[in-house]
């Protein structure tokens, strides 16, 4: 029996990562979570099992530990970590913190330390003999200001960085490089943003995508916009990824790879496509649209600049994420080629939008409106 040990099994991706493996009744799974005390992990634990549907003997194959993974041996006794060493086969590291504001020092915690511990019980499973893989997810956004197509490759090039999130996640490959050249049998997985399951549309939590319906249908803005003619978004569904993360831990063929689990450039969203079918299923339900009034970019970043600090907190707090989701948006172009020849001999094929979009956005306003 395989048993994998998970981090961020209750998060977006985590959670679709152990639906994904929980089909296979050989895998066992020890799922990492993050509680300050007993009643809150039960809580989470509860919330997961719930979203997933789990029956009985599905659950007997699950282990929950409290930790984090910011701490060392993940705050667990010396004596509980060296047990996960001697248990360990598989290691899927999906835990991360996607806020885009944190310090630069906050943010390495997050990233770097928390990966540096990972790998801590890696080389303790290894050296067990028992480490078949290990699955470290990453992101597309540590290409940065990159210029031109992200390639699907170590980045050793300088460059510059949208924010602490992408540059922490940059350092973090680093590190991972470092122990692949020693031999760690380890993936590399970029997704780009994620939304819900591409037939079902669910997910666990709404995040970046779904504010970005918001902001693109004017309901945020009163009606104003920027010019989105020339601008996409790079979507990818949560079950695409989950396949992908779950079938390359079984494949020595991907160790040492690095794989772009997006869209690229063949499949990317337009905005103004996505802006389209979410006005008309807003204004479907009857939901308030406002009509447009588009300004050109500069001129929409210096109006949001300027009336920020004069909003209600909570407007302020959303409409100020503008600029990030306008930084998203213009010339985020990820190649994925050898990642699709790879998936697509297993049998992955990335869905197209126009065939996921629908449900991912009849799922969230399901879950925003009607409940």
């Amino acid at each position: 029996m395989n048993t994998y040990f998970i981090t961020g099994a209750t998060g977006v991706l985590g959670s679709a990562i152990v639906k994904e493996l929980l089909s296979n009744p050989e895998n066992r799974l020890v799922l990492l979570v993050r509680a300050e005390n007993e009643l809150v992990l039960q809580k989470r634990i509860t919330e997961l099992l719930s979203f997933l549907g789990v029956g009985e003997k599905t659950r007997d194959r699950m282990d929950f530990i409290r930790g984090d993974v910011e701490l060392e041996r993940f705050g667990l006794h010396p004596g509980n970590f060296i047990k996960l060493g001697d248990q360990v086969t598989h290691i899927i590291h999906s835990a991360a913190s996607v806020r885009m504001n944190y310090s630069l020092e906050r943010a390495r915690l997050a990233a770097v330390t928390a990966t540096e511990h990972v790998l801590q019980l890696a080389r303790l499973s290894r050296k067990n003999g028992l480490l078949q893989k290990m699955e470290a997810v990453s992101t597309v956004g540590v290409g940065g200001r990159y210029y031109g197509a992200l390639p699907e490759q170590w980045l050793n090039t300088p460059r510059n960085f949208h924010n602490t999130y992408e540059q922490s996640k940059a350092e973090a490959e680093i590190i991972l490089k470092t122990e692949v050249d020693q031999g760690m049998p380890i993936t590399v997985h970029r997704p780009s943003m994620i939304v819900g399951d591409s037939q079902t549309g669910r997910i666990l939590n709404f995040q970046i995508f779904y504010y970005l319906l918001e902001f693109i249908t004017g309901r945020r803005t009163w009606g104003v916009m920027p010019d989105i003619s020339d601008r996409h978004v790079d979507a990818i569904p949560v079950d695409y990824v989950a396949r992908a993360i779950s079938w390359s831990s079984k494949n020595p063929e991907t160790i040492g790879k690095i794989l772009h689990l997006c869209a690229g450039l063949e499949n990317i969203t337009s905005l103004e496509n996505a802006e389209k079918l979410a006005r008309s299923k807003f204004m479907k339900m009857n939901l308030p649209v406002p009509h447009k009034r588009v300004l050109p970019v500069a001129q929409f970043r210096f109006l949001v600049n300027s009336v920020t600090p004069f909003l209600p907190r909570k407007i302020r707090r959303s409409v100020s994420a503008l600029p990030i989701f306008l930084n998203y948006t213009k010339n985020q172009i990820f190649d994925n080629t050898e990642t699709n020849i790879i998936l697509s001999s297993a049998g992955l094929q990335m869905p197209r939008s126009d065939e996921f979009l629908g449900p991912v956005i009849d799922y969230y306003l399901s879950q925003a409106y009607l409940t």
